[in-house]
């Protein structure tokens, strides 16, 4: 089986004025892995990407970067490197000497600071504008020169500090892939800190869904998707429904739920929970309906449209049930009429299947 490129263990840090930034993790994460931290600003998630870097020192635990015990290993020993949120390119150098500026500064010889800095300009494809300066180029041109800095060291592992933040939508997507491309490509461990649920879904193997300094939930994509372990992973990974309910009825697998708001339905299960439960069902898994939806099983209630929001590929909207709760629901606009057809103030019925439905004891 093979060996995790880092092991952390037990880690905690404490700062001045008792304030717990990091509490007690361990989690390993494997070679080649591209791993995300994700989380809500103040969670930990930048203060354990730091020390990893070396940046911070662990107030209790342990770090181990291929095997070894980093606790008394400076940043620049570790073989790490880190691509910050600025970027931090020097504007008086060109693009290529930026690339090869931690190579001269450590006495690497000038023909290998060649080779190796024309190697890293391939890789994030920025060789034609060897000879530019930063400010004649754009935010993501200049990303890819931090990214090309950071490899030409040739770290075990890269870590990342929200570092598509900076740019606007489109390139921030348009890097997304980038990422990805040049992760496969390069073939070593990613570490990405970042806020933004997309993010993280779209690029990372593995997610460590971060909170109050500790981890909630590590697993793939679309595992915290469809499964999350308890409400906050649910309600922080994407759009989610969450009802709260009573668990009027339990007989073997079968959970029978009185969620305020929509009704009595069953649920087969395995979980065990006690009288009250949350039921966390997605916005795609519900279905819109002008007459009433056939189908045993089905969980069906009356709702008026309150807020429909376009897209373009999808639509957003917000229905309250006859009881007040209210509900989001994704249509996706597959005709080319455009929007969803359906308008405010309409009556519908809103519908999903009991399977479709997720029940959280956490």
């Amino acid at each position: 089986m093979t060996e995790p490129i880092i092991s952390i263990r037990n880690v905690a840090k404490r700062f001045a004025g008792g304030v717990t930034a990091v509490d007690n993790i361990s989690i390993d994460i494997m070679p080649n892995e591209f791993f995300a931290l994700l989380g809500p600003s103040g969670c930990g998630k930048t203060t354990l990407l730091r020390m990893i870097s070396g940046l911070e020192t662990p107030t209790e635990g342990q770090i181990f970067i291929g095997g070894e015990d980093m606790a008394f290993t400076p940043p620049n020993k570790r073989p790490t490197n880190m691509v910050f949120q600025s970027y931090a390119v020097f504007p008086h150098m060109t693009v290529e000497q930026n690339v090869g500026y931690g190579l001269k500064v450590t006495g690497v010889a000038p023909a290998e600071i060649k080779t190796r800095t024309a190697e890293a300009l391939e890789m994030v494809k920025l060789s034609h504008l060897a000879l530019r300066k930063p400010d004649q180029m754009s935010g993501g041109q200049r990303q890819r020169v931090a990214l090309a800095r950071a490899l030409v060291k040739r770290p075990k592992v890269l870590l990342l500090d929200e570092p598509l933040s900076a740019l606007d939508a489109k390139l921030r997507d348009d890097m997304r892939m980038e990422l990805t491309r040049l992760q496969e490509t390069v073939g070593i461990t990613f570490i990405i800190v970042t806020h933004d649920q997309d993010e993280a879904l779209s690029m990372a193997s593995r997610i460590a869904v971060m909170d109050k300094g500790a981890v909630a939930q590590i697993a793939t994509p679309a595992e915290l998707y469809e499964q999350p372990r308890n409400r906050f992973v649910a309600d922080f990974i994407g759009k989610v429904n969450l009802l709260d309910a009573a668990i009027v009825k339990q007989k073997g697998e079968t959970k029978t739920c009185d969620a305020k708001g929509i009704g009595k339905f069953d649920m087969l299960t395995d979980k065990a929970c006690s009288n009250e439960a949350t039921i966390a069902v997605r916005p795609e898994k519900l279905k819109l309906s002008t007459s009433e939806p056939k189908g045993a099983g089905l969980v069906k209630v009356k709702a008026t449209i309150r807020d429909v929001a376009y897209y373009g590929d999808t639509s957003h909207i917000i229905a309250d049930t006859v009881e007040g709760k209210e509900l989001e629901i994704n249509v996706q606009n597959d005709s080319r009429t455009g929007g969803a057809g359906v308008e405010r103030g309409q009556k519908m019925w809103v519908h999903f299947n009991p399977h479709d439905a997720l029940l959280l004891t956490e």
